[in-house]
């Protein structure tokens, strides 16, 4: 720690001086301070302590100051060449409330917080880490922010602001997770992102297509997991970390491991999680008025080559639920110089059967189960990527990153009849490439930061989709070929786009941004085989080009108030699964291709303010509007013209996605946080919205009822806490739309009811390096089922976790 140097690095042919110096941040108990966020002047130089509290300042300039930030502490700053008289150590005083973020990863760079314009909700590691979610979906739950459908265990379809799906983007590590079979209606892709691996994340409320192009219509979740450390020493470092999991409501049983490897120049992070999810037990007390509600009375089970239904031994039990899921990660990342970096990743994530629960509990007008398999077979993603980010300030960029990335994705969906032999099963196999390329520039310092900020880039994508299907007899193992879901001669999504965001700092009280995005959509399918339906078309070929723009204001006219405005438009361009999807969308509906098909235009506006009370107590509040024009919507529709085919032996409604006239979304939300004493913490959200389809005067789907959460955090020392109530509100049967009313099974006939449950979960430290994590879940055992969900909540979930690292 006592080494001083100056390195003299060339940048395109000129250098600036840096120190070489190790510098150690620890609590007023001396103890090291791992994940320490350490920014320069210009608020863009940026590094991260290890997990002995050490950082290195080589990226700072000798006449900097250092200002620190970490969830769990008060900031704090310290000029670079007054650390010398404090032997290279920095103390950080505990503060068990965080205000502020020092900085958020939004829109693909390090912001400061309060010049976003955007509602943003982050989500720091260590939050993930003490609520011990089970998937990222669970993660996004337990924000308070983000409402999550579940169709089956399994899954978890988070909506934002009214959107869901595929008007929603999910965004790991820079790259855009959508494809072009993600659907409009819900979808479990989330629940392939690992929680443990994620070292931040945001959710960036309202369209953000300036940067994300489409799909971001309603919001983005941005998750960037854990990123290899350098060695501070110049030796190899080693570390590891490892917890074991169970929770009493699924009989979940999770194990997860990380190794990291730490030189002076390359450094290599691996990780493995698996867990086993039983069948789910739901709440036992259920309302007055619906005593059975969400039991399960009976089950079809198979033997010696035939379906029995069986009495379920406890109703509460939803047989079959369990699943199994296993993620893998590894990392590597080297620094050829002291201006480049390159980091390679790949992810991997793979479940096994996934029972749809919401489909094994159909039941037919005689009250017989419909049935007897329908199962998501194994869900498989894997990400490869090499990234490429050089710092040498230059006329052109102060920071430039390239991307390239690959994906593969395979899903199926598999479903028999109850006593029947056929077997039906629809594979997609979706090939992804991906190429972006991000680039920020500043300039014109000032004593409050650069005046001007400028964000530009590109970005390629590329999808190729194949479908394949046949039905097999489990008798005789016969296999004969079916229809598919997407067009069987495969199909082809490509786009392209430009972007360029400016922030301007006219002053330290105001900040203005404004961007513009061309985007660019490429769209082929091929129908090959016509023996299933006769297709009036052997083709579909769609392009659709749009221009993207928003501009914001963030004013902050005394130390005690904030006021933002945003306004932005946005789009959607369909997909393979909006235009070419032949599918059984509920019973009695089939859906359709539409060769037609044309974009949807959102057009925003967004107001909040947030107040401080005090050092230690604030209150935001955010209203916001979105019009949709040519909205993809799923309306009755024609095939041959005929409103009616046979799909599966059954005579169906025949229906495709449309764009409807218009439709409106509006809501508000509000979060209060606050320090009630040295070591009590209280946080409270509460989210609302409404939107109707002004065409067919219909409510639509996604927009969900109010919902919030509410916690008391104590922490001290070893120990942390936290008591928290969720709440939900109703959605009457006539507000629901038309798509959730043909599904009367989910709801009871006052339509979706409100619910509420109380909480408990705590911490504490065995030693510096083990933990002891417990906690209850719906502690008053209550049965509830979310809004549009298919499958019933957990119920009294009692967990215990131990972590430890090494």
């Amino acid at each position: 720690m006592k080494v001083r140097c100056i390195v003299f690095l060339a940048f395109f042919g000129f250098s600036r001086p840096v120190f070489c110096q190790n510098i150690q941040v620890v609590d007023q108990k001396l103890q090291p301070i791992a994940e320490v966020i350490v920014l320069g002047d210009d608020q863009t130089t940026f590094s991260q302590t290890n997990r002995d509290g050490i950082v290195d300042s080589q990226r700072f300039q000798k006449s900097d100051t250092i200002y620190f930030q970490h969830p769990a502490y008060q900031p704090d700053k310290i000029a670079l060449s007054t650390l010398a008289s404090s032997d290279w150590t920095m103390v950080l005083e505990e503060n068990i409330v965080q205000l502020e973020e020092a900085v958020v990863l939004v829109n693909r760079w390090e912001q400061k917080p309060e010049e976003v314009p955007q509602q943003i909700a982050a989500i720091p590691p260590q939050d993930i880490r003490f609520r011990n979610p089970g998937t990222a979906a669970d993660a996004l739950e337990q924000t308070g922010e983000v409402f999550v459908q579940r169709s089956q265990l399994g899954g978890g379809s988070p909506m934002i602001r009214g959107f869901a799906a595929n008007s929603v983007l999910i965004v790991v590590d820079g790259i855009r997770m959508n494809n072009a079979i993600y659907r409009s209606g819900n979808l479990q892709n989330v629940i392939s992102i690992d929680p443990a691996l994620v070292g931040e994340a945001e959710v960036v409320f309202g369209p953000s297509s300036v940067i994300y192009g489409s799909d971001a219509l309603g919001g983005v979740m941005d998750f960037h997991t854990f990123q290899p450390a350098y060695s501070i020493s110049g030796g190899l470092e080693t570390n590891a970390e490892a917890f074991v999991r169970y929770s009493s409501a699924m009989n979940e049983k999770t194990g997860h491991a990380r190794l990291d490897l730490s030189g002076e120049r390359w450094s290599s992070l691996t990780s493995v999680t698996y867990s086993d999810f039983g069948d789910l037990r739901s709440g036992s007390h259920r309302p007055d008025d619906y005593p059975d509600f969400g039991k399960r009375f009976q089950y079809v089970t198979q033997g010696a080559g035939q379906d029995t239904i069986v009495q379920n031994p406890d109703v509460d039990v939803q047989l079959p639920s369990g699943y199994q899921q296993l993620n893998l990660m590894q990392k590597l990342r080297y620094r050829p110089t002291e201006w480049a970096d390159v980091t390679y990743g790949f992810l991997f994530s793979t479940t096994s059967n996934i029972p749809r629960y919401d489909r094994l509990i159909v039941e037919d007008e005689n009250g017989v189960l419909e049935n007897a398999e329908w199962y998501y077979g194994p869900q498989q993603w894997m990400m490869h990527y090499l990234k490429g980010t050089l710092y040498n300030a230059n006329r052109w960029y102060d920071e430039a990153k390239l991307t390239v990335g690959y994906q593969q994705v395979e899903e199926s969906r598999n479903d028999r009849r109850f006593q029947r032999n056929l077997l039906r099963s629809r594979t997609e196999a979706v090939d992804v490439w991906t190429l972006n390329f991000d680039a920020d520039r500043q300039w014109k310092e000032t004593v409050w930061g650069a005046a001007h900020q400028l964000f530009y880039g590109g970005e390629y994508v590329f999808n190729d989709v194949q479908s394949s299907a046949f039905r097999e007899d489990i008798e005789t193992g016969e296999r004969q070929p079916t229809s598919t879901r997407y067009p069987d001669g495969g199909s082809r999504y490509q786009s392209a786009a430009l972007y360029a965001s400016y922030k301007w700092n006219p002053n330290a009280q105001t900040t203005l941004t404004t961007g513009l995005r061309y985007s660019y959509v490429w769209l082929t399918a091929n129908f090959d085989d016509k023996s299933f339906f006769d297709f009036p078309f052997d083709r579909i070929n769609l392009g659709n080009g749009a221009l993207s723009g928003s501009t914001g204001v963030t004013y902050r006219p005394t130390e005690r108030w904030q006021l933002n405005w945003v306004a932005s438009t946005g789009f959607r361009a369909p997909n393979v699964d909006d235009v070419g999807k032949v599918f059984d969308s509920e019973p009695g509906n089939v859906v359709v291709p539409n060769p037609d098909l044309a974009p949807e235009y959102s057009y925003n506006a967004e107001m909040g303010a947030t107040f401080r009370f005090s050092d230690n107590w604030w209150l935001n509040g955010v209203l916001y509007g979105s019009l949709l024009r040519n909205a993809m919507v799923r309306r009755d529709f024609t095939f041959d013209g005929q409103d009616s085919i046979v799909y599966d032996g059954v005579l169906s409604n025949v229906q495709a996605i449309t764009n409807a006239g218009s439709a409106y979304i509006w809501g508000y939300s509000f979060q209060l946080q606050g320090v009630l004493s040295s070591w009590w913490k209280l946080r409270a959200t509460f989210a609302n919205n409404t939107g109707r389809d002004t065409e067919e005067d219909v409510p639509l789907q996604h927009v969900t009822p109010w919902f919030g959460r509410t916690s008391l955090t104590y922490q001290r020392a070893k120990w942390r806490a936290e008591f928290f109530v969720r709440y939900n509100g109703p959605v009457a049967w006539e507000d629901l739309a038309p798509s959730e009313q043909n599904k009367p099974f989910l709801y009871t006939e006052e339509g979706a009811l409100a619910w509420y449950t109380l909480n408990l979960i705590g911490s504490y430290d065995i030693i510096p390096e083990i933990a002891l994590q417990a906690g209850i879940e719906n502690i008053l055992d209550k049965h509830y089922r979310p809004y549009s969900s298919g499958i019933s909540a957990p119920g009294r979930n009692i967990f215990v976790t131990l972590r430890g690292r090494f």
